[in-house]
């Protein structure tokens, strides 16, 4: 568990203690934002600041997680003090502008005994996705984000064309969009993210968590564009047989 920080509200000097949430590292080890004491109101929501990198403390992965926030009694949203990131790792001893060390042959012999791709093991299969519970609209958003990085891709960011309805998010070659309101999502919806994915040369995906009409399954179907409800335990349910085969792969 993480350690908790003592909060004061700057609006109504109320205090709090608060400890940052969890989040599973694709290696499966916990990591949580490092919290300094302190926090400052938000006035208005910005994506950049919405996010901050934590490096896993077991393999050294850095990614994107959720700026921890903490909701005070008088209606003030607090975005609390976190530790700014580790400095980049040191260049090794040989550097850019080096040449690189004459290979000898004790070096060629050595390669030469290397094993093929072949007699490379397989990589481990990964592990299952943690959900987080669902209880707001950034909750939505945010387990959709979880999820295409479980996914496998990375670098996930807020798409440049907002769509006509719910958040959209983008990765390299993949448009996604994040339905958090309680409408069932239209044909219309479905055909406004696939037309939009075209003029990217991008795959598209869609997540809602009220579903879908009839009508807007039909038209994925059609559309090739996978479909998945997010149940309000944090994990997504493929609706049609493209997310299956999605979250398959």
């Amino acid at each position: 568990m993480s350690e908790s920080v003592p909060v004061r509200c700057p609006a109504c000097r109320r205090e709090h203690l608060y400890a940052a949430p969890t989040y599973p590292c694709v290696c499966g080890a916990p990591i949580s934002p490092p919290l300094e004491p302190g926090a400052r109101a938000v006035t208005h929501q910005v994506w950049e600041e919405a996010w901050v990198t934590v490096e896993c403390a077991l393999c050294g992965r850095r990614s994107e997680w959720p700026h921890p926030e903490l909701g005070c009694a008088c209606g003030t949203v607090l975005r609390i003090a976190v530790m700014a990131d580790l400095p980049a790792a040191a260049e090794s001893p040989v550097s850019a502008g080096s040449p690189a060390p004459a290979e000898t042959p004790t070096d060629r012999s050595l390669s030469a005994g290397r094993p093929t791709p072949s007699e490379i093991p397989a990589a481990p299969p990964r592990r299952a996705f943690q959900p987080i519970t669902i209880r707001t609209a950034r909750d939505a958003v945010t387990v959709a984000a979880l999820y295409l990085r479980w996914l496998g891709y990375q670098d996930i960011r807020r798409a440049d064309q907002r769509p006509p309805s719910g958040i959209g998010l983008a990765a390299r070659g993949l448009l996604a969009q994040v339905d958090p309101t309680v409408r069932p999502a239209s044909p219309r919806d479905v055909e406004c993210l696939w037309l939009t994915a075209m003029t990217e040369s991008a795959h598209c995906v869609y997540f809602s968590l009220a579903g879908y009409t009839t009508e807007a399954r039909a038209r994925a179907d059609t559309l090739g564009v996978p479909l998945f409800v997010l149940d309000l335990t944090g994990t997504p349910q493929p609706v049609n047989a493209m997310a299956d085969e999605l979250g398959a792969t």
